[in-house]
């Protein structure tokens, strides 16, 4: 176990643990503490407290001491210091022309390094920056890429609530957001109307998501939602669920009566499809054992399969006369290429009944013309021309 202090070294900042050592420190105190980047400027946020080893980067490094009223008045002064340092990187990178946008200025504690925060769209090559910044500061520079996310919380600003960012107030990690919150807590769709100033999804999206999501590991409730399209029974009678009210916890249910209903959850049992599917087995084996207590093994209602077939032919010889004189087995059976010969045949006859004309090819008839007339059957003039020999 170690007895460790938490430490913040921005307003939302992450939190840090510092061993005490010996000295006396409370929550709400000033501290100087040395970081990987340098001798840092802290706030205590949680008091001295018990943690396990394996919650502590080791080597753990301890607190050096309180802040004095010195140690403010440097910090005041190196705030002043960062606005001017942003003024002179924004002339260097315009003087540079490099795509990229300056977010925020951050000076040690004891100057001996400057961090130029700054967002762009790709990769962007600053080393020339660097240089010209590190000639006019004469200490180190250096320069690092952030988000979307960490620009928002590096500026602050007031969020569709009406409220400060959480981002800039007390957030200290960013935690993963997806559309599928949105979706389980029934909101729009719409990105405009769930994202933030960032242009991703809003960070509150993430607190209620607990309580609408039923996934292994979150707590069991006594009440489950039901899913629209569930089959359900009310007091009313049993019906469909149309759509639900995770606010109020209610449920709109369109009953087989085609009656419309508002329902808490409480009032409602959600029916398992299995339990449907078991009853309509049970009444099909119950509706086969009725038929075969009506009808006997010789008298049940069998199938029509026509005569053909050797079994058929054998079970029906007896009793039924012949058609041609013959029995039944002695006629021969007729292929199917017998139809086909004389559905050709037939064909043909039908040919040869058609009328000809004077050169020998079958005579349609009058046909219609496309002007509402008929058209002249083959080698007469049409109405109203004259016949290719007699043109001049």
């Amino acid at each position: 176990m170690q007895t460790v202090v938490g430490v913040r070294f921005k307003q939302a900042g992450k939190i840090y643990y510092f061993g005490i050592g010996p000295l006396e420190i409370a929550a709400g105190d000033d501290v100087i503490v040395e970081t990987t980047r340098g001798v840092e400027f802290g706030h205590v946020v949680l008091g001295p407290r018990q943690i396990p080893d394996e919650e502590v980067t080791l080597p753990l490094k301890a607190v050096q001491r309180k802040a004095t009223a010195e140690d403010l008045e440097r910090v005041k002064k190196n705030h002043e210091q960062e606005k001017e340092a942003f003024a002179i990187c924004v002339e260097k990178i315009a003087a540079r022309d490099l795509p990229m946008k300056l977010v925020g200025v951050e000076y040690t504690f004891d100057i001996n390094k400057i961090v130029f925060y700054f967002t762009a769209d790709g990769r962007v090559d600053f080393r020339e920056l660097v240089k010209d910044l590190a000639a006019v500061f004469r200490t180190r520079i250096e320069l690092r890429q952030i988000g979307v996310r960490d620009e928002a919380k590096l500026l602050g600003g007031i969020g569709c609530c009406g409220r400060p960012l959480c981002c800039a107030t007390f957030l200290g990690d960013f935690a993963p957001v997806s559309i599928r919150m949105a979706k389980e807590q029934n909101l729009s769709l719409n990105p405009t109307k769930i994202s933030g100033i960032c242009g991703r999804l809003m960070c509150c999206l993430k607190y209620e998501s607990d309580g609408y999501s039923n996934c292994q590991g979150c707590v069991p409730k006594k009440v489950q939602a039901p899913e629209p399209g569930n089959r359900i029974v009310s007091a009313e009678g049993e019906g469909r669920v149309i759509s639900i009210n995770q606010q109020r916890r209610s449920a709109t249910i369109l009953l087989d009566d085609n009656k419309t209903i508002v329902s808490s959850w409480e009032d409602i049992i959600v029916k398992d499809p299995e339990e449907d599917l078991a009853q309509v087995a049970a009444l099909a084996a119950i509706a086969a054992l009725e038929s075969e207590s009506e009808f006997g093994d010789g008298d049940r209602p069998r199938r029509n399969r026509g005569g053909h077939g050797r079994r058929n032919r054998e079970k029906h010889a007896e009793g039924r006369p012949p058609r041609d004189g013959k029995p039944r087995e002695d006629r021969p059976r007729r292929k199917s290429g017998d139809f086909e010969n004389r559905d050709r045949e037939h064909k043909k006859e039908r040919r040869d009944r058609r009328p000809r004309d004077a050169k020998g090819r079958p005579d349609r008839g009058p046909r219609p013309d496309r002007r509402g007339g008929e058209r002249p059957r083959d080698g007469e003039p049409r109405p109203g021309k004259t016949p290719p020999d007699t043109k001049a």
